[in-house]
């Protein structure tokens, strides 16, 4: 579970607790749900956790570097997604892993979720399959890099 865990019951923080417990040693997949989560408050969280752990970054922000604060995300246990799928007509990402998200492809459809079926999985990685994953470069540098490595 990701999110402020602290706003819900202490009871559904129990069963939270339990069963991130008996799921703790699974190894075929992740399975992560978001719950009161929003992008800025892990980013804020995380910044709170770095400046716990290292105290003298706030007195030498210069020295703040992005590991330093990726680490403390709610999903630093996870690889950043290559493709992110919103459904429902919406053009936005609604505040969900802001950090996480600054390299990932974006696909919209008018799809409902419950209608987001194999078909449409299907076209919406057809559309990535088109993409040029550049992370930052130009498509000379990609294109360079390709050549030389």
């Amino acid at each position: 579970m990701v999110g402020e865990l602290s706003a819900f019951e202490p009871r559904l923080r129990d069963l939270i607790a339990q069963a991130e417990a008996r799921t703790a040693a699974n190894e075929r997949m992740t399975l992560t749900i978001a719950a009161n989560y929003g992008g800025r408050w892990d980013i804020l969280q995380a910044v709170q956790a770095a400046l716990r752990e290292e105290p003298e970054l706030a007195r030498h922000p210069e020295l703040f570097a992005e590991q330093a604060l990726a680490k403390h995300l709610a999903m630093a246990y996870a690889p950043e997604p290559d493709l992110f799928i919103r459904t429902g007509g919406e053009q936005r990402i609604s505040n969900f892993l802001l950090w996480q998200l600054a390299y990932t492809e974006l696909y919209f459809t008018d799809a409902w979720w419950p209608d987001f079926d194999a078909a449409a999985l299907d076209r919406a990685i057809e559309s990535y399959a088109t993409r040029e994953r550049r992370f930052g470069r130009t498509s000379a540098q990609v294109a360079a890099a390709a050549t030389s490595g």
